[in-house]
C-alpha cells in the first residue's frame, strides 16, 4: 500500500469514526461531497449500487436518452483506451443511472459485483462519493481515487467522471466515465474523459444549430422584424441572439426583458412572441393570377397556398371592410356553405400568415398588394402597360368557387376588351400569351391584320388560328 493510499484509508477512518483526520484533509470536492453522502444516509458498508431499471426496461431507456446519439462518438473516443488500460467506460442519465458500459472484459465482471452496470444508480444519494455521482453533482469532471470514495467496497477503485450538457436546455444530460481496479488514474485520463464530454456537447451543438435552422426555415412566413421566434426550452433563435427566455405556462401573454409586452403563440414545435404596440404592419403580396400554385409573400417570405386558402384570401383582398364566416361561406360555396368550414380553414390561414388576416369580420390587415387588385386599378386607369405586366391569365382558373368564377369572368372580359379597343399589337401579343388569349380567335385575327408576313406573331398568330378553325 502506497503512501498516499495509507493517508487516504486514515482520513477516511477517521471522518467515518466522526474524528478530525490527522494529517491533512481529504480534497475540498470530496470533503463537500462525503458531506452531503453522510447526510443522505449512505453508510460505508454498502455493498452495491442498487437497481433502478429492469432488464426489459433498459433497452427503452437507451433508446430514448439524447446521449443515445453520441453514443458511437463517445465509443470511438474512449473505448479502445479503457479497453487496453483495463478500464471501463461508463455512460449514465442525469440521475446517475447506468444506460451503457463496456470495456475490459476482467473489470467488467468485477463491476457486475458491485452493480456498476446497466440498469444501477451511480449518484452520490445511491452510492455516496464516486466518479459519477459526484461529478453529476459538482457539474464538471471528477476523479474520485480508491479511499475517497465512501463506501469500503469501492477503495479498490478509481475513476473520473465528466457531466455532458445540453446545449439547447443547459441541463445536465448525463455523465461519462471511466473507472478501474486500480488506486489512481493517469492524468491524461481526467483530460481524456473531459475532453470527451466536450466533443459529445458539440456534437449536440451541432445538431442543434441544424435544428434551429429548419425551425427558422419552416416558421420563416411567420416572422416580422419585431417577432421572435423560441425555442420550447425558451432560446430565442430569431430576432434577439443569445437570449433565453422564460415561456409562460398557460397564458399566451408574458413580459419580455425590456419590459415589452407580449403575444405567445405555439407553432407545435416552437413560439412566436410578437411584442404588442409594434409599429411595423404585415406586408402581404398575393399572386393569384394565372396561378396554378398561388402563393403569398408575407415580409418577403414566400407561402405556398391552397386553392381554398386563395379563394378566401382573393375575396378578402376585394372585401377591405371584412367578410363574416357566413357571408364567406354563401360566396365560396353558395348555399351548401357551412360556416363551421369556413372557421376552420381560416384559423388555419391565419396560423399561415401570422398577423396578416384579422378577425371580427375576417379582414387582410397591413400592406396588402395583389396582382388582381393592381390589374382591377390599372383598368380604371386606362394603364395598358401595367396591365399587361401584371395580367398572367384568369383568376384562380381550378376555382369553381361562384364568387371567384364572377370574379375572374369579369377580371378577364375587361382586361379582354380593353386589349382590343386600345391595345397596340405589343399589348395584343402580350395578352395573347396568356392562357385566356392564347386561342382567341379575335386577338389572333387583330394580330395577323396588323403584322407583316414577315413578323414572327404574324406567322404564330395563323397557326394558332388555323387549328381553331
Amino acid at each position: 500500500m502506497t503512501m498516499q493510499e495509507t493517508r487516504l484509508r486514515r482520513m477516511h477512518e477517521a471522518v467515518m469514526s466522526g474524528n478530525m483526520p490527522i494529517g491533512g484533509s481529504p480534497r475540498k470536492v470530496i470533503s463537500a461531497s462525503w458531506r452531503r453522502s453522510l447526510e443522505a444516509g449512505i453508510h460505508p458498508e454498502v455493498r452495491a449500487a442498487p437497481l433502478v431499471y429492469d432488464v426489459g426496461d433498459i433497452g427503452d431507456a437507451r433508446s430514448a436518452h439524447p446521449l443515445n446519439e453520441v453514443l458511437p462518438l463517445l465509443n470511438h473516443t474512449l473505448l479502445q483506451i479503457a479497453d487496453e488500460a483495463a478500464h471501463i467506460m461508463v455512460i449514465t442519465d442525469a440521475d446517475g443511472h447506468i444506460l451503457w458500459r463496456d470495456g475490459h472484459r476482467e473489470v467488467l465482471r468485477r463491476a457486475d459485483a458491485i452493480g456498476l452496470a446497466a440498469g444501477f444508480s451511480w449518484s452520490e444519494e445511491a452510492v455516496g462519493t464516486n466518479g459519477i455521482g459526484t461529478a453529476l453533482a459538482t457539474g464538471r469532471p471528477t476523479p474520485v481515487y480508491s479511499a475517497e470514495h465512501l463506501i469500503r467496497v469501492l477503495h479498490h477503485w478509481s475513476c473520473v467522471g465528466s457531466p455532458i450538457i445540453d446545449p439547447d436546455t443547459g441541463a445536465v444530460l448525463g455523465c461519462v466515465d471511466i473507472s478501474g481496479t486500480t488506486k489512481s488514474l493517469p492524468p491524461a485520463t481526467v483530460a481524456l474523459v473531459g475532453a470527451a464530454a466536450q466533443l459529445a456537447e458539440s456534437h449536440l451543438a451541432l445538431r442543434m444549430r441544424e435544428s434551429d435552422e429548419r425551425l427558422r426555415c419552416r416558421h420563416r412566413s411567420r416572422l416580422r422584424a419585431s417577432g421572435l421566434l423560441v425555442t420550447p426550452s425558451g432560446r430565442v433563435i430569431s430576432g434577439l441572439g443569445g437570449e433565453r427566455l422564460t415561456l409562460p405556462v398557460g397564458s399566451d401573454r408574458m413580459v419580455l426583458p425590456d419590459g415589452r409586452s407580449a403575444r405567445v403563440e405555439s407553432l407545435g414545435d416552437a413560439y412566436l412572441i410578437m411584442p404588442f404596440g409594434v409599429s411595423d404592419p404585415p406586408r402581404l403580396n398575393l399572386t393569384l393570377l394565372g396561378a396554378e400554385r398561388p402563393h403569398a409573400e408575407l415580409d418577403g417570405a414566400h407561402v405556398p397556398l391552397s386553392l381554398r386558402h386563395a379563394e378566401i384570401l382573393a375575396l378578402l383582398a376585394s372585401h377591405p371592410r371584412g367578410l363574416t364566416a357566413d357571408q364567406l361561406s354563401f360566396l365560396l360555396y353558395g348555399d351548401e356553405g357551412n360556416p363551421v368550414t369556413i372557421r376552420a380553414e381560416i384559423h388555419r390561414l391565419r396560423a399561415q400568415l401570422s398577423g396578416a388576416v384579422a378577425a371580427k369580420p375576417y379582414r387582410l390587415v397591413g400592406e396588402v398588394e395583389a396582382d388582381v387588385l393592381s390589374v382591377r386599378q390599372a383598368l380604371s386607369a386606362g394603364d395598358l402597360a401595367t396591365i399587361a405586366r401584371l395580367y398572367q391569365g384568369p383568376l384562380l382558373p381550378r376555382s369553381e368557387s361562384p364568387a371567384v368564377r364572377r370574379e375572374r369572368d369579369e377580371l378577364d372580359a375587361r382586361v379582354r376588351s380593353e386589349f382590343l379597343a386600345k391595345g397596340s399589337i405589343d399589348d395584343l401579343w402580350t395578352f395573347a400569351q396568356t392562357p385566356t388569349g392564347h386561342d382567341d380567335c379575335e386577338i389572333l385575327e387583330h394580330i395577323i391584320t396588323n403584322t407583316s408576313p414577315q413578323d414572327h406573331r404574324h406567322a404564330a398568330a395563323r397557326v394558332r388560328l388555323n387549328a381553331e378553325m
